[in-house]
Formats: C-alpha cells, structure tokens, sequence
C-alpha cells in the first residue's frame, strides 16, 4: 500500500515564511523508519502496510507538532494489499504507456 503525505507546521518564524527547517524534521522520521520511501516538492510517499505506516505518519505530524500549536496534514492512500514495490512499479507502467505513445 501507498500512503503520500503532507505535513506541515501552520505557523513560522521564519521571515520568508518558509517551513522547510521543520519539514525536514518530519522526513528524518520517514527515513528513520526504514519503510521504502520517496520526497519530492509536495508529498512523501510511504510504502507498507498500515500498522506499519500511519505510526510513522503520527509520529511525523508530533514532531511538526513540537513547533507550532497547529499542524496541517493531508494524506491519501493506494490500498492494494498483496502489492509490493509500487513505488516505483507504478511509475515504471506509466513510463512504458507514454514511450507507446512517442511512437
């Protein structure tokens, strides 16, 4: 199963707005976890099942949690039990219809 989240401190004190510094802090609990895992601008992207993976997205958000009395979390989710190695199977098909379709 897939899990993409994001989480994010509603409040900073950074003068740019920026909340990265407490993103990261998150990240570090997603890479900890040893779970199969990607990063990219929006999301984090978690594989496994889900007493595997929401301990780790609860722990994410307390963290973010710890710099700001309000934190903001959206996640969805690909269920599809007895598939492993989505994280990059899914992209892999996807690349396979696309170089069809350049034909």
């Amino acid at each position: 199963m897939l899990f993409a989240f994001s989480v994010a401190p509603s409040t900073t004190s950074s003068d740019d707005g920026s909340v990265s510094a407490v993103v990261a802090e998150a990240i570090k609990v997603v890479r900890d976890s040893g779970l199969p895992h990607r990063t990219d601008s929006m999301f984090t992207t978690i594989e496994g099942e889900w007493d595997e993976v929401m301990p780790v997205i609860k722990e994410a958000c307390e963290v973010v949690g710890r710099h700001s009395p309000r934190v903001s979390l959206v996640l969805k989710a690909d269920l599809r039990p007895g598939f492993t190695g989505q994280l990059d199977a899914k992209v892999q098909r996807v690349e396979a219809h696309l170089s069809e379709l350049e034909l």
